[in-house]
């Protein structure tokens, strides 16, 4: 076994033992994925009260929280499901939950960077915190169309381990090139999404345009049918009153 595989065997094990301690709790999986949204909102704090002093500090910090709110949203819906206690709801919840957290986080670097007087990253963080939005705004409006749109690689996971990678190495600047590979992969993720949607429904429209004339016609057909006067002995004698 390498290493890697090690690791992640290691991995498994350590989250599926808090899947199944926190299963023995009867914790409701919904009370998790806000506490999750509370550990975000807290390292975005972090980011916000950082300054030239000390921001790798308060960045690291930050980072390592981010770390420990992945946690929480990746067990969850493990232990929804370990409990019994998955719901149509919880997914939605879920799932509205994650994009405060992403806008949190965003939140807490746009007061960072506004402290800072540093105007063009205020804006970047903007487009960035937008971009994330909309990433997961296209999949979820495409989906209520087209039945399924996963294309695009910039998914919440992806930032999410962007963020704290970005958090963990502030001092060395790694922030401000992971803020352009966000704002960057996010767009053209949307912009996937809308070239695969248009795609998906010109077919889905060709194919109602056709059913709906294929219906018309038998609809036609069904009417000669059933019309006296198309048959034979059906044609009414016109009387002559010479």
């Amino acid at each position: 076994m390498t290493w890697t595989g090690a690791f992640g065997r290691g991995c498994r094990i350590v989250l599926h033992a808090i899947v199944r301690g926190l299963a023995l709790t009867r914790i409701s999986p919904n009370a998790l994925t806000f506490i999750g949204l509370v550990i975000n909102i807290i390292a975005a704090v972090l980011f916000g009260f950082a300054n030239a002093s000390n921001y790798p500090r308060m960045f690291l910090c930050a980072g390592l929280v981010i770390i420990g709110a992945g946690i929480f949203d990746m067990v969850d819906g493990r232990v929804a499901r370990a409990t019994g206690q998955v719901t149509t709801f919880g997914a939605f919840f879920d799932s509205v939950i994650d994009r405060y957290s992403d806008v949190a986080l965003f939140f807490g670097l746009l007061v960072y960077y506004a402290r800072a007087n540093r105007f063009f990253y205020l804006v970047l963080v903007a487009i960035v915190m937008v971009s994330s939005v909309m990433v997961s705004y296209t999949r979820a409006r495409a989906e209520s169309l087209i039945g399924s749109c996963k294309v695009g690689f910039m998914e919440r996971p992806e930032r999410v381990v962007l963020v704290i990678i970005g958090a963990l190495f502030a001092r060395w600047g790694a922030m401000a090139p992971v803020l352009w590979v966000l704002a960057v992969l996010s767009t053209i993720t949307i912009i996937h999404r809308i070239a695969y949607t248009y795609q998906q429904t010109r077919i889905l429209d060709a194919k109602t345009a056709a059913e709906a004339a294929l219906a018309a016609q038998q609809q036609v057909v069904a009417a000669d049918r059933n019309n006296p006067q198309s048959k034979g002995g059906g044609t009414q004698r016109v009387p002559s009153f010479n």
